[in-house]
């Protein structure tokens, strides 16, 4: 019988391990590379110079232009008044108009304390507005300066206002737009903290006279409270029980004095 030769089990062999080598590449020369980079570039900047020419026509186009003008928190100018100060106009393109610039150009109104303007997707331009509101004023000679609750300069009006009148103060500067300036600063102030509480409660004044060193705040013309401003604003409750009692009694006439601590007193003598 012939003899069955065995084979090892696995059917491997391994090999000594061979030196690696790189694939072939032909050499490209540093002009060809050059070209290739430059080729690139250009490439890129067409590109670039159609998305921005496209981009231009596209906010140019007629889909960016105003169709509808909001205006929102306007109680002093009408809305016709505050779009024709803006001068934004239906049927322009929004992109036309320097929203930044407008912005700037109504701050330089004394009524305007701040305005925001967005445009809104489908062509509508919203204004928002916050106005300074008429607070108080103060004679100057045949005119009157107005007031805001801050003492900001409103305008002059030829015309007596509806408003609380702030007698007796002298001023030093009084420029639209900006803080009435005067002597009295320390009581000028206070003042305006005494006219802003008192809308709080039942009680007006019509007058407030500053020619002594404590103030008078007349609820009638024979009838007021005399002391220093922040006295009467501090003790504005209980000023307003008492003018309910005299009231009640039909009394008009005679002063009320007010001091630290609550303390009040009423005579019916106008010094």
């Amino acid at each position: 019988m012939e003899e069955i030769k065995e084979f090892p089990e696995t059917d491997t062999i391994e090999l000594p391990p061979q030196p690696f080598e790189e694939p072939y590449r032909p050499a490209v020369s540093g002009k060809k590379k050059k070209k290739r980079k430059k080729k690139r570039y250009f490439l890129k900047f067409c590109i670039f110079c159609l998305l921005c020419t496209g981009g231009y026509y596209f906010l140019t186009s007629d889909y960016f232009n105003i169709t509808t003008i909001d205006v929102i928190g306007n109680e002093y100018y009408t809305r016709a008044q505050l779009i024709q100060m803006t001068g934004l106009k239906t049927g322009k393109n929004t992109f036309e108009f320097d929203i930044s610039r407008i912005c700037d150009k109504l701050l330089e109104d004394p009524y305007i304390k701040n305005v925001k303007i967005r445009r809104i997707p489908m062509g509508t331009v919203r204004i928002t507005v916050t106005e300074r509101v008429e607070y108080a004023a103060v004679p100057y000679g045949e005119s009157y300066v107005l007031l805001d609750n801050e003492g900001t300069v409103l305008r002059v009006s030829e015309e007596p206002p509806t408003l609380p009148l702030l007698l007796g103060m002298a001023l030093v500067e009084m420029t639209p737009g900006k803080a009435l300036v005067v002597e009295q600063s320390y009581l000028f102030t206070d003042t305006l903290e005494l006219l802003e509480i008192m809308g709080e409660h039942e009680v007006y004044f019509k007058k407030i006279d500053f020619s002594t060193v404590m103030v008078k705040a007349y609820i009638y013309d024979t009838l007021y409270c005399e002391g220093a401003p922040g006295n009467i604003r501090d003790n504005m409750e209980s000023v307003e029980k008492l003018l309910f009692e005299l009231y009640q009694q039909e009394i008009t006439h005679g002063v009320i004095k007010v001091g630290k601590d609550n303390y009040l007193s009423f005579s019916p003598n106008i010094e």
